[in-house]
């Protein structure tokens, strides 16, 4: 068979295709997108008005950024620093070392297409309410992360954190306490670096968990949930014994 041709190529990707294990074709079958209905999430519904400016709960807002920067300790600044390239498998403080992308390739392929399908909704929800960052609101926040000039509500940062603690909750629910956490860690984190206000981070939780909550209406995502669960099952056993 020559490769060299569109025919050919295609030819021997069937091929190839046709030599899979079932196994594997069952599992590339359970994390098919979408995991959403269309206009299942609506953001314009679920989310609540960002504070107007000028108004009390906007200048709460900024005195709330204003003091955090005052106070903030090594500490906090390398946790907000942290978070910057954030990912479901910074969940590894709460459940160990083993939860990786290279231990568990179901999972990583799960959580990306789940991720595309939140950013997306995220991306969409900041256009509806184009509110300005901190430090463009105020000269006198300085953000000690990388500001971008996104708009500001809801937070993305946030909305993925309580996705991944969402689903995560139901891969380990066990964990659950531990994982929601770490996604409120998440959302201080973006106000101690000075590029949100704490009602963009509230505003990113709402509809996070929105988000998930459609996504486990979905059979199919229940059922690559379980699978999630099954390939962590040697690594827990392991920890366990």
């Amino acid at each position: 068979m020559k490769l060299g041709s569109f025919a050919g190529r295609f030819a021997f990707a069937l091929a190839l295709a046709s030599m899979l294990p079932a196994a594997r074709a069952a599992d590339a079958a359970l994390i098919a997108r979408p995991f959403l209905a269309a206009g299942a999430v609506d953001a314009a519904k679920i989310l609540p008005l960002p504070p107007a400016p000028g108004s009390l709960a906007a200048r709460a807002d900024l005195e709330t950024v204003l003091h955090v920067q005052e106070s903030r300790t090594a500490e906090q600044i390398a946790w907000a620093k942290e978070i910057v390239q954030d990912s479901v498998f910074k969940n590894d403080r709460v459940l160990g070392e083993w939860f990786s992308a290279a231990n568990l390739p179901f999972t990583a392929r799960f959580f990306q297409e789940a991720n595309a399908e939140g950013e997306a909704i995220s991306r969409d929800a900041k256009d509806i309410h184009p509110r300005d960052r901190p430090p463009f609101t105020d000269p006198r926040v300085h953000p000690c992360v990388e500001l971008k000039t996104t708009h500001s509500y809801p937070s993305s940062h946030s909305s993925a954190a309580w996705l991944w603690a969402r689903l995560l909750a139901e891969i380990f629910p066990e964990k659950r306490a531990e994982l929601y956490e770490r996604a409120r860690a998440v959302m201080w984190g973006r106000v101690i670096g000075g590029v949100h206000f704490p009602s963009d981070t509230v505003g990113g939780q709402i509809l996070g968990e929105a988000i998930a909550d459609e996504m486990l209406k979905n059979p199919e995502v229940q059922a690559a949930l379980k699978k999630c669960r099954e390939e962590a099952e040697p690594f827990l056993r392991k920890k366990a014994a």
